[in-house]
């Protein structure tokens, strides 16, 4: 019986954990997305809404870092996931892919926003 919980218990923490991982990590910060970690996500023009495919490969993501998504990330409402190039998963807002920039140096950052015409912070 001791084993039973035991087991039915670790069961339950491990759906727990998997479902927490598989949610969108992003917030809304007024009119503006950002991940988990509070920095704020952009969208890249170049992407084509609902295409499942990112632009921005190689150097440009060396600099625009893509939101990533684990195994376990499934779409939930606006947000989605693609499969970039180099095979890795990446979360989307209303078909966009979102990406963080490298030279917002902090939570609240915005920086990147309007970078070359073709970079925007991500809206909710």
């Amino acid at each position: 019986m001791k084993l039973l919980f035991s087991s039915l218990g670790l069961a339950a923490a491990l759906s727990f954990s998997l479902g927490a991982f598989a949610a969108p990590p992003v917030q809304a910060k007024g009119d503006v997305l950002t991940g988990a970690n509070g920095h704020t996500l952009y969208t890249f023009d170049k992407d084509q809404a609902g295409s499942g495919k990112s632009a921005c490969n190689g150097p440009c993501a060396a600099n625009w870092p893509p939101l990533a998504a684990d195994g376990a990330a499934m779409a939930e409402g606006d947000y989605s996931v693609i499969t970039r190039d180099d095979g890795a998963k990446q979360w989307a807002h209303k078909g966009k892919p979102l990406y963080f920039w490298v030279k917002d140096a902090k939570p609240g950052d915005t920086t990147g926003d309007g970078f070359n015409g073709v970079w925007k912070t991500a809206r909710p």
